[in-house]
């Protein structure tokens, strides 16, 4: 084929990229859920691992996308981890859950939140999140962020840590935010860190981490209240020069495209599957 044909070609979108940007969060871990009977806070769950760059491609061959879930809270226990998400060779690891009885929040993507009288806070995994807060006193921790680590539990609950903005899909948002810690009794519950972190609340869709966010859940609210957060569910999203052919989505995978001046978009919300040029 001539240069002419060559350059005519890729305008025409019959190319495969050799590179694209990606973004793979994975899905948050929840929050630590008890019953009352106990004067300890539980701590928030971490976020999703957080991973963002740009990745080497080629035509003709099969790419693995996963989309991870959120992890689920378990009454009178820890909250459970989320779950990885996945594109290619790149990983991101599900968020920590929360914790409590005084135990250290879970090791995760990013931390989760240590309980109240002790527990020290989850480990994040290094370049995709930050530590959960440990818990004191009657607080538990929030969980770690995507940007920041879990603020400590003391006579409040910890904050979550804050997630991190990006503008991959065209539309700056932030997500991957740490879950909040509890506080109990008299103290003030931690908010959810911004980018889908849960807050400790009566009310499900609150406590919960944001869908397609990465973000932990929250611990349970109060005396009495067992009913912790479940971690936000994860996001793969792959952007590429939009002089390169459309991308052929295999089955299992749900998305959207959203619109960027220059680029094709590809946001995966949910499933796994192949993907190819």
């Amino acid at each position: 084929m001539s240069l002419i044909g060559i350059i005519a070609s890729s305008k025409l979108g019959i190319s495969a990229p050799t590179s694209v940007d990606y973004l793979v969060i994975a899905g948050g871990g929840a929050g630590g859920s008890r019953d009352g009977s106990y004067n300890q806070g539980g701590g928030g769950g971490g976020a999703g691992g957080y991973r963002t760059n740009s990745l080497s491609v080629s035509g003709g061959t099969n790419y693995t996308v996963t989309v991870g879930a959120g992890g689920a809270f378990v009454a009178n226990q820890y909250g459970d981890n989320g779950n990885d998400s996945v594109f290619s060779s790149i990983t991101s690891t599900g968020g920590g859950g929360g914790n409590v009885f005084g135990n250290p929040g879970i090791d995760g993507g990013s931390g989760g939140g240590g309980s109240a009288n002790g527990g020290s806070g989850g480990l994040g995994t290094s370049g995709q999140g930050n530590d959960g807060g440990s818990g004191n006193n009657n607080g538990g921790g929030g969980g770690g962020g995507a940007s920041a680590v879990g603020a400590n539990g003391n006579v409040n609950g910890g904050n979550g840590g804050n997630g991190s903005s990006s503008s991959i899909n065209g539309t700056a948002t932030t997500r991957g935010g740490g879950g909040g810690g509890r506080a109990e009794p008299g103290g003030s519950q931690g908010t959810g860190g911004t980018g889908g972190g849960g807050t400790p609340s009566a009310t499900a869709g609150t406590r919960n981490g944001a869908a397609n966010t990465g973000g932990g859940g929250a611990a349970s609210l109060g005396s009495g209240n067992n009913s912790a957060g479940n971690g936000g569910s994860g996001i793969v999203i792959i952007a590429y020069a939009d002089t390169f052919k459309d991308l052929t989505v295999g089955a299992g995978l749900t998305y959207t495209q959203p619109s960027r001046s220059g680029y094709k978009v590809y946001q995966f919300t949910a499933g796994t599957g192949t993907v190819s040029w």
